[in-house]
């Protein structure tokens, strides 16, 4: 336990891709109050929305209508995943604090998700690194697929790495290792991590796990105990897995910020705050709560 870290980046993906898959749109009015309502939970780094074209993800066409209606609380950072050159040019004019770019370990999935592959794909975004760079905007990095892909099966942990690197190498801060089919357990993605952390250092990657199988805890719990200290997760568990029918996409943020609280590790959070918003937001969109510790503690306190 000592190796364990002491304090947790949470980097809350729930306003982005926790709602970028919902059928029916979400109010922009509930957007931005979903993102006030996790900042005043204490979570300081929220992905609020994607400057994508609204003809491919509807459900983020209101997107510089929710990055400059939000009250922004002093020290919370807000995030914008920014495909492209025009996408940045937007998040910018928006305000967006930080922005994000997103590549793949599968070669496949690459071409049926973005049209072209791992390679061009990283090319295409050099010019957004460029003029982040430009304004000291910071980027982070996503890889999707790091473990296993809908269209290949399992994915080869060195070719996630080379990826990794390239994105931080390019100058991504920071590289969130994504289990977007949620297929890894603690064996593979500690695997998955050791071959990362040989190419980009481990303060640099963060994980990034779907909970399809149930694993995304124990892999979060596998992935600190090699030094990893940041890790994506959603608000009541928001986002389905589009590959595997009536599964569960995203872990949920309040079932991390448990395991965290247990493990005495600091995130800033207020667990008790965070589940009434998990609560309160699957209300609103009319969904189940797929947070466990988020619908134990609300049945607690009824």
């Amino acid at each position: 336990m000592s190796m364990l870290p002491g304090k947790v980046k949470i980097v809350e993906v729930g306003p982005r891709d926790g709602l970028q898959n919902e059928p029916e749109l979400v109010p922009t009015a509930t957007k931005i109050e979903l993102i006030e309502r996790l900042a005043d939970a204490g979570l300081r780094v929220i992905e609020t929305t994607s400057f994508v074209s609204p003809k491919w993800v509807p459900q983020m066409g209101d997107n510089a209508a929710v990055l400059q209606g939000i009250r922004r609380r002093p020290g919370a950072v807000y995030t914008a995943l920014t495909p492209n050159l025009q996408g940045f040019d937007g998040a910018v004019q928006a305000g967006a604090d930080e922005v994000a770019i997103f590549a793949a370990a599968s070669e496949t999935f690459s071409k049926k998700n973005i049209n072209c592959s791992i390679a061009e794909s990283l090319k295409r975004f050099e010019p957004v690194v460029s003029a982040a760079s430009a304004l000291e905007i910071p980027v982070r990095g996503y890889v999707s697929c790091v473990v296993g892909c809908p269209y290949e099966g399992a994915v080869d942990p060195q070719k996630a790495a080379e990826v990794a690197h390239t994105l931080f190498a390019m100058g991504c801060y920071e590289v969130s290792l994504g289990d977007t089919t949620g297929v890894g357990n603690p064996a593979s993605v500690a695997r998955l991590i050791e071959a990362c952390a040989r190419r980009v250092p481990i303060g640099r990657l963060a994980g990034h796990y779907h909970d399809t199988y149930g694993m995304a805890i124990a892999n979060i719990h596998a992935s600190l105990q090699l030094g990893m200290a940041a890790f994506d997760s959603s608000i009541a568990g928001l986002g389905g897995c589009p590959y595997a029918k009536g599964a569960s996409g995203n872990v949920a943020t309040e079932d991390v910020v448990y395991l965290l609280d247990g493990l005495g590790i600091e995130t800033g959070v207020d667990l008790a705050k965070l589940a009434l918003v998990g609560d309160w937001i699957s209300s609103a969109i009319h969904r189940p709560n797929g947070a466990k510790a988020g619908r134990a503690l609300c049945a607690r306190s009824e």
